[in-house]
């Protein structure tokens, strides 16, 4: 198995420090191997999907207003 070195805040590595009891390689790994899942599935989405670059960027802008849009209310 390879090695990673992962960098945190110092808070952040005082609070693992607290939990000894975690294997913290462990919830890492998962939550690499999580995320790389679901990156996978967007990429096969993509890959499949008939639209083009400028199609994406209008749907972003509509997105984008309707949210600005909710949050003005």
């Amino acid at each position: 198995m390879s090695n990673i070195t992962v960098s945190v805040p110092e808070d952040l590595k005082i609070e693992l420090q607290k939990h000894v009891e975690v294997n913290w390689s462990a919830v890492i790994r998962k939550a690499m191997q999580d995320y790389l899942r679901k990156l996978h599935i967007a990429e096969s989405i993509g890959i499949k999907s008939k639209l083009t670059k400028k199609d994406i960027e209008e749907l972003d802008n509509l997105v984008k207003k309707g949210i600005a849009k909710y949050h003005k209310l």
